[in-house]
């Protein structure tokens, strides 16, 4: 994309490729991510990784309040000064990874947007999962592999532990594709935005969480095997039977269903 698809405000600054930066650069991309997010009065917006605020910007024209969550030092002031005349920033400088999200919330629910660093979407990702009480949705732009295994079903080549994991906990809709040029440096794959609604707790119908997530993660750690194979230690012949789920199949082939179902079997 040229330069006169760039977004009218902001700032620019060099990407770190360590952290993972690229930042996007073409307003219409940046107008069909708005539009996805399409804040409300009352919401409370919490960005991950701003950058040079080509989304920030347009969400605070939308949106007086946003908070923003940086690690990069050197974007702290920037983003600060050119925030300034459009609305209120604040910028919580931490690592993502460590920020508390509940917290966060202080009581009422988040909805999360960003251009997630590609070398730790899947942490973010997981990260989020664990706060899922507290946030009322998730639109984030990641590779478009990675959006692909997060909305892949049963049978694809790419629905893996994190297809489960997500889907599980969370509605989730891929939207559409950014591709490389849209961004400053230009990536050297395609992304795609996707949006997360985390189900209500109650209707997940999972029993124990750290079961559930120990059965997914074994179960795919040696997805060539049959499940009687990799889940052995985990999951016994009469679990498998008393939760209706062959023993002889592979991972692939088992819904989200058939995993909860799976978890939920009492084990010694």
């Amino acid at each position: 994309m040229n330069s006169d698809h760039s977004p009218r405000s902001g700032f620019t600054a060099p990407a770190k490729k360590q952290l993972g930066q690229h930042f996007l650069a073409d307003k219409h991309y940046v107008e069909k991510i708005v539009m996805a997010v399409n804040p409300k009065d009352g919401d409370r917006l919490v960005e991950i990784g701003p950058g040079q605020g080509a989304i920030t910007f347009p969400l605070l024209r939308r949106h007086p309040r946003l908070t923003v969550i940086e690690f990069d030092r050197d974007l702290i002031v920037p983003l600060t000064e050119a925030a300034a005349p459009l609305g209120e920033l604040t910028i919580v400088h931490s690592d993502v990874l460590r920020v508390d999200f509940t917290e966060l919330a202080a009581g009422d629910k988040i909805r999360l947007v960003g251009n997630l660093p590609y070398n730790i979407s899947s942490p973010i990702l997981f990260h989020a999962l664990d706060h899922a009480p507290a946030i009322s949705d998730m639109t984030f732009m990641l590779q478009k592999e990675v959006v692909d295994r997060m909305a892949a079903g049963p049978g694809s080549k790419v629905y893996g532990r994190l297809s489960v994991m997500l889907q599980a906990w969370c509605e989730v809709t891929s939207l559409f594709v950014v591709p490389p040029g849209a961004f400053r440096p230009p990536p050297k794959v395609d992304s795609a935005v996707a949006r997360l609604v985390p189900r209500d707790p109650a209707s997940v119908g999972i029993d124990d969480p750290k079961r559930f997530a120990e059965v997914v993660k074994a179960a795919f750690g040696q997805r060539r095997k049959t499940l009687r194979n990799a889940l052995n230690g985990v999951i016994d012949q009469t679990q498998f039977e008393a939760a209706g789920v062959r023993s002889d199949a592979r991972a692939e082939q088992l819904d989200v269903a058939d995993f909860i179902r799976l978890a939920n079997v009492p084990h010694t």
